[in-house]
């Protein structure tokens, strides 16, 4: 590609320098091509958040190298990969689970190495800051055209460590769900697909700490009033809670893990 493709994920916020640095590592080693910023509000060290977003948003973007850097445990043990997917895209992050629900998006692995030592690093590589000195060379290089191979050593696509997922079930005619993510306007995606209940129809919905508040399912956030409660399918067909106006992580008092449970009223 005369333009290629870098997308770039992370929960490095905008206050420090570090998404602007990566931009620049970059840009000296690949200076055409194109950087989506696709977040960098992912809640910090949030992996399962960061894999979620990365794997709902990647049939959205174009074919071409993945970055992702959401990685509590740099420095540590973990590895720190790249690899090759069955769709032709490369992800590039740590081996954390967090380059999982994309690699499944993706069609799978076809191709992974380790790049802790890869040769495309920025030496002498910091303990705390892999997404400068490793995650965005390597990034930059494959982007400009090196291979996967080139980029560390191979290992087993198998041994990639998978990100476990909750799932919500249905007790008792009651949907019991747990708040996977909260976007920034404080509409909450559960770990169930939206197809649960049938449009306009009223519910119950029940926090974890036993607040319960009327609500309903509709399409948009007008189907229901200023300030009242909705139970939606969002963008990306997961079943999700809104406050038309407001914020339902506020309203319903909850974060990331709680549980909810929703009921036919």
């Amino acid at each position: 590609m005369s333009h290629p493709v870098v997308t770039f994920l992370s929960d490095y916020g905008l206050r420090d320098d570090f998404v602007g640095v990566c931009h620049g590592v970059i840009a000296r080693i690949c200076p055409e091509a194109r950087v989506i910023d696709l977040t960098h509000g992912v809640p910090q060290g949030d992996v399962r958040a960061g894999a979620l977003v990365l794997g709902g948003a990647l049939p959205y973007l174009p074919v071409g190298v993945h970055l992702a850097v959401v990685d509590p445990g740099v420095g540590g043990d973990r590895r720190a990969v790249a690899l090759s997917m069955a769709d032709g895209r490369r992800l590039v992050g740590p081996d954390n689970g967090l380059l999982s629900a994309a690699a499944e998006a993706a069609g799978g692995v076809v191709e992974a190495v380790d790049i802790g030592h890869s040769p495309f690093a920025l030496e002498p590589i910091s303990a705390t800051f892999h997404g400068r000195d490793i995650f965005a060379p390597v990034a930059a290089r494959l982007a400009a055209g090196a291979s996967l191979a080139d980029a560390g050593e191979p290992i087993d696509p198998d041994g990639l460590l998978a990100l476990e997922l909750t799932r919500a079930e249905v007790v008792d005619g009651v949907l019991v769900g747990h708040v996977v993510y909260v976007d920034g306007f404080g509409n909450v995606q559960l770990d169930a697909d939206g197809a649960a209940f049938h449009l306009g129809q009223p519910l119950g919905v029940v926090s974890a700490r036993g607040l319960r508040v009327g609500a309903r399912f509709g399409r948009t956030f007008a189907d229901v009033g200023a300030g009242e409660l909705l139970v939606y399918e969002d963008a990306y067909r997961r079943l999700a809670v809104a406050v038309n106006q407001g914020s339902a992580v506020q309203r319903l008092g909850i974060s990331i893990g709680h549980e909810l449970r929703i009921a036919p009223a």
